[in-house]
């Protein structure tokens, strides 16, 4: 299954980065391998919009699952559509994270934070 994995390098040792849309990267993961491709998030910066630009960037990759800290409403609307789901992570790297998902040990996210709350808004 392929997954990813919001992330501040492009390792699978990186951190998690508890910010979806604002996520400095995303690791692709297939987790019956282990071979991974990492990305840079291009909407990290952006003024606006980064949430549905980063969904965007996953759906078309094709994943199954995102692994992440918190997610806007407008990245679940999208993840939601294209039916991706959304788990919960802690302070763990990307392989740590992914090997939990794999034993079924991740919390599934159902609900947002605020809008804009990846640029300080709380």
């Amino acid at each position: 299954m392929k997954i990813t994995v919001s992330a501040t390098g492009n390792t699978m040792d990186s951190q998690i980065d508890q910010r979806f849309g604002r996520a400095a990267a995303f690791v692709f993961v297939e987790t019956d391998t282990m071979d991974f491709e990492a990305i840079d998030n291009a909407a990290a910066a952006s003024s606006g919009g980064a949430g549905i630009a980063a969904a965007q960037l996953v759906a078309d990759k094709d994943v199954k699952a995102v692994i992440t800290g918190n997610v806007g409403p407008n990245a679940m609307n999208v993840l939601n559509a294209a039916n991706i789901g959304i788990y919960k992570v802690g302070a763990l790297t990307v392989k740590e994270n992914v090997e939990l998902f794999k034993k079924g040990e991740l919390e599934r996210i159902s609900k947002t934070v605020p809008a804009h709350f990846g640029m300080g808004n709380k």
